[in-house]
């Protein structure tokens, strides 16, 4: 049975196909439109999913959508008509987004695919989260929780789920309880977001690479503003919010004279230890950042511990855009009940194109499981020899070396000459997290690499961490984890542990200012040429790991072909390019 999984038109649109329960392809739409967080229909990514199935169409027994539009448009017209005449602007561009094509899910599903009505079904979007974690996990019984900005009306729900890989007994997830819309947490961080001058639905992990320069000091006057019960649930004061009315800067007069002017995008952060007044006025910003990221952390580990006492299992999977946050990951993993924690590699809104199909196929159709996502790579991919045919059209100079052991070592070697490098194998990650696929590679030894990648080849933020990818097996030597408790959630970047103190100084470069690292580690079986990789570069260097960030630009998706490999190469000040088998460096 093939089931096709979409999700579109807010952010992140993706699909997803499953197979008989086994997923088969998953691409977000940007990798191949290029248009960083596409929320347009995924017709590209459709196209992919349905080659890498190598079926028709016609072929296609169900395609489930991630969410239910006509839910989301009552939430929606009952938020406007309330504060109207204020939200008539907001009102006027939601109607013409509504009515030129989010109504019309359905006849563009149709008429892309062509198929009949009875294909075509519709989940809801926390139910979509809440399978993209349980139905990939290894668990046959868990606890959901789901947090996000917003969903129909649900902003977090709490469930418990159950599915069998024998078939022995009814596939179910139960929602036991939801939080609705205005009362979010998603909401709450976004609007912090704005505040400090990053772009909502896109800039929210700049807040933690920013909370470390700061202190939470500000955590107490943003109690004042949610207030979290001990069932589990929270709401926002809303006189401090004006999510009906202001879509880029959601706050209110009130949230201004509470915490000041919000931060201009523009403005560079620095830190002078308060010798200027941009430095001082900085450091207040570093320290908001401080505060709601605590914030958001207590009342994540609150929430689980609440869904720990319902539920009285020991496993838990976490999804929804919140689930992004590594920091709130581990503390949920490391202070609650709970001793095993899975995460969608996806968490936010793309992942529920596989959610849907997962739903629909388990839970709707009652089929046993055969399926645990245990890596990210299920994107597109070129062969040596496609690779190799494209450079020679584009009159590119490259050595190709067919040795792969021979190929590591020189990579490996360069690496330890502090050469910045470009790394595009395999399939592409599924996901916002170059797992050693579509990466950037450095020296984490170097804590100069730091200002390096971010300042000449990243062109971002200088104060934005980078990832350690370390061996599995050594990952214990170098960063402090729970003991006695199991997650997959390193393998997919989602968890952030702090270094061990003994080992900062070894390896600066992916240290953070707070003595924290996002976490990737390294299984052989997962990532064997990215393994074998660190390897060689821990017998020239040392050390277990490489730095790995994102092959990408600023504002860019991450590269998807070998064009976009070379493009970014050529604008950035990577030394050298590793596209499989074949090398190219700079003239």
């Amino acid at each position: 049975m093939n089931i096709l999984g979409i999700s579109c038109f807010y952010h992140d649109a993706a699909a997803a196909l499953i197979q008989n329960g086994q997923l088969i392809a998953a691409s977000e739409e940007e990798r191949f439109s290029r248009i960083k967080h596409d929320s347009d229909f995924p017709e590209k990514a459709i196209e992919f999913c349905l080659k890498m199935g190598k079926i028709r169409p016609e072929e296609v027994a169900f395609v489930v959508f991630y969410e239910k539009p006509f839910l989301k448009f009552e939430r929606m017209l009952t938020m406007m008509l309330e504060t109207y005449p204020r939200s008539h602007k907001v009102f006027r561009e939601s109607m013409i987004s509504w009515f030129g094509k989010k109504f019309w899910v359905k006849d563009r599903i149709q008429s892309f695919l062509g198929l009949s009505d009875e294909k075509i079904l519709f989940s809801e979007h926390h139910l979509s989260h809440a399978a993209s974690a349980f139905l990939c996990s290894p668990f046959e019984e868990a606890a959901i929780l789901t947090v996000d900005g917003v969903g129909e009306w649900a902003t977090a729900t709490f469930s418990h789920g159950r599915a069998s890989f024998d078939g022995k007994r009814e596939n179910r997830i139960d929602i036991k309880k939801e939080i609705h819309f205005p009362h979010s947490l998603g909401l709450l961080y976004s609007a912090f977001t704005a505040f400090l001058g990053f772009e909502v639905n896109e800039g929210e992990y700049k807040i933690m690479g920013m909370a470390a320069y700061g202190s939470p000091r500000y955590a107490d006057e943003i109690y004042q503003i949610i207030r979290v019960v001990n069932d589990g649930s929270f709401w926002l004061d809303m006189d401090y919010f004006d999510f009906a009315c202001q879509t880029e800067i959601p706050l209110t007069r009130k949230f201004i004279q509470k915490f000041g002017q919000p931060r201009q995008p523009e403005d560079d952060f620095f830190l002078d230890g308060g010798r200027t007044e941009n430095g001082k006025r900085n450091q207040y910003y570093a320290d908001i950042a401080a505060s709601i990221q605590r914030v958001t952390e207590e009342v994540m580990v609150h929430l689980a511990k609440v869904l720990y006492a319902e539920t009285s299992t020991e496993n838990v999977c976490i999804s929804g855009g919140v689930g992004y946050n590594g920091l709130a990951n581990a503390r949920v993993l490391e202070e609650t009940p709970f001793k095993a924690l899975y995460l969608h590699p996806a968490a936010g809104d793309s992942g529920g194109a596989i959610g849907a199909a997962l739903w629909a196929y388990h839970i709707l159709f009652q089929k046993p499981r055969v399926f645990v996502m245990d890596h990210c790579y299920w994107g597109e991919s070129y062969s040596n020899e496609e690779i190799t045919q494209r450079l020679s059209s584009m009159g590119v100079s490259y050595q190709k070396i067919d040795d792969e052991q021979q190929l590591l070592r020189q990579v490996a070697e360069a690496l330890a000459r502090q050469e910045v490098i470009g790394w595009f194998q395999g399939r592409a990650e599924w996901g916002p997290r170059a797992l050693g696929n579509r990466s950037i590679l450095a020296d984490p030894r170097d804590v100069r690499m730091k200002a390096i990648v971010n300042e000449k080849i990243k062109f971002r933020e200088l104060f934005r961490p980078f990832a350690p990818s370390v061996l599995d097996e050594r990952k214990g030597e170098f960063f402090n984890l729970p003991q006695g408790k199991e997650s997959l959630a390193t393998d997919f970047m989602l968890l952030i542990p702090t270094v061990v103190e003994s080992k900062r100084k070894e390896i600066p470069a992916v240290t953070h200012e707070d003595g924290t690292a996002r976490l990737q580690t390294v299984k052989e079986q997962t990532n064997p040429k990215y393994h074998r990789l660190i390897q060689e570069f821990e017998k020239v260097s040392g050390v277990p790991m490489l730095l790995n960030t994102s092959f990408n630009l600023k504002g860019e998706p991450i590269v998807n072909s070998p064009e976009e490999a070379l493009r970014t190469f050529s604008r950035g000040a990577l030394d050298r390019l590793i596209l499989g088998n074949c090398v190219v460096t700079r003239k």
